[in-house]
């Protein structure tokens, strides 16, 4: 390969049907021939689970971005307002579990809010099946067979009993059906619970509570239309997404992203964004 062939590869696999309530699926990527630079890893609906397949991932995942780097080679991440900073030198590949923060405990035994806000080594979880996996994947070829061995290896460890309750399923799903549409009091009293009570269990399930939730969905909503092929205005883009109005939006991408929609696509895209879309003024 010359240092003028760039490499961009994504492959999914959905996981096996047992684990489709906590695992939405795997993502095996693999880049090359880019120039070294910063990637945000941006605030999700869901946890962040990563196995390098190549070098430790080099990270900064302070909300000042003045914190300490800190590298590791398999490792899971809890929901989060603001983005990490993610080094790589041109070259990334690996897998990321697209994992809900109501699945964390049946799948790692521990809650999704005992790991809001940071990022811990796998095997801090998974104990030693976490270390065994991660040196398995490291040592094998093709993307089915990797998927396969992380799938069997979540499964071992899968325990429907530590599932969430079902108010709080309820009420997860019906805040990603309404991204930026949320009335926390009629969505407790929907469910029998107190405003409060709702509050402090949300927090302890997924790690924010549903206001931030909230914030987080209606902004990964913003994102993905951000994406879409057509172009359209950042007006357009923050009334479907939710926002009060373009204003709004941009506030918000700049205390979630650490930047405007439009400086974001040109970082992640650079070959199919050229103008930012209309209207980013602020």
């Amino acid at each position: 390969m010359t240092g003028l062939d760039i490499v961009s590869e994504m492959v999914t696999q959905r996981p096996s049907a047992r684990l489709a309530t906590a695992v939405v699926r795997y993502i095996g990527y693999r880049l090359d021939g880019f120039p070294a630079g910063l990637h945000r890893g941006l605030p999700s609906r869901h946890l962040t689970f990563i196995v390098s397949l190549d070098r430790p991932v080099e990270m900064q995942l302070s909300p000042d971005q003045h914190g300490p780097h800190i590298a590791m080679q398999a490792f899971v991440g809890g929901l989060q307002t603001w983005p990490a900073q993610i080094h790589h030198d041109g070259r990334q590949e690996g897998i990321a579990v697209e994992l809900t923060p109501l699945g964390a405990s049946a799948v790692l035994g521990v809650p999704g809010g005992e790991l809001a806000g940071q990022v811990v080594e796998l095997d801090s979880v998974l104990g030693a099946r976490g270390r065994h996996v991660t040196e398995r994947l490291l040592n094998t070829s093709g993307w089915p067979d990797r998927f396969a061995l992380l799938d069997d290896a979540l499964m071992q460890g899968y325990s429907e009993r530590h599932g969430a309750p079902e108010e709080i399923v309820h009420a997860w799903d019906q805040m990603v059906k309404r991204p930026g549409d949320l009335d926390v009091v009629a969505l407790a009293r929907e469910i029998g619970w107190s405003r409060r009570h709702l509050t402090e269990r949300m927090r302890r399930e997924t790690g924010l509570p549903p206001r931030q939730l909230a914030r987080v969905l209606r902004f990964e909503r913003s994102c993905a239309l951000l994406r879409q092929p057509h172009a359209r205005s950042l007006t357009d883009v923050a009334m479907t997404a939710g926002y009060f109005d373009h204003a709004h939006m941009i506030h918000e991408w700049q205390r979630l992203a650490g930047c405007p929609p439009s400086a974001w696509l040109r970082e992640e895209f650079p070959s199919v964004q050229d103008e930012p879309p209309l209207g980013d003024a602020h």
